[in-house]
């Protein structure tokens, strides 16, 4: 039990934590990757229960979430305000457009090849 209580003890600090540290901009980003994850995730599991018979349509959606995700996570990290010293150059506005220009060009591709 004592295992138990220190997990739940460590869980409740990463939560108060995460909410006096992170910005309100990071927590939006951190709520699209969670939503992009949990896709990704329903994706994979009705595959493996129904099948995959359209499987472009399969494999172009779960690749959609997966780059989604590495975008979002480029977004995150370049965002951050920790990590300004690392991106001098790039403010946060730039940041988000080439989020939003390498989401339109993955989209595009995505689209078309589902046929």
């Amino acid at each position: 039990m004592a295992s138990q209580a220190s997990i739940s003890e460590i869980l409740s600090t990463l939560y108060l934590e995460y909410n006096v540290k992170t910005s309100n901009k990071l927590k939006i980003i951190d709520c699209y990757l969670l939503y992009i994850l949990l896709t990704g995730i329903f994706q994979f599991a009705y595959c493996c229960l129904v099948g995959t018979f359209p499987f472009n349509a399969f494999l172009s959606g779960f690749i959609s979430t997966v780059a989604s995700f590495t975008l979002g996570v480029c977004l995150r990290v370049q965002v951050n305000p920790l990590n300004r010293s690392i991106f001098k150059g790039i403010p946060p506005e730039r940041a988000f457009a080439d989020f939003l220009f390498a989401n339109v060009l993955l989209h595009l591709i995505v689209i078309n090849f589902i046929g």
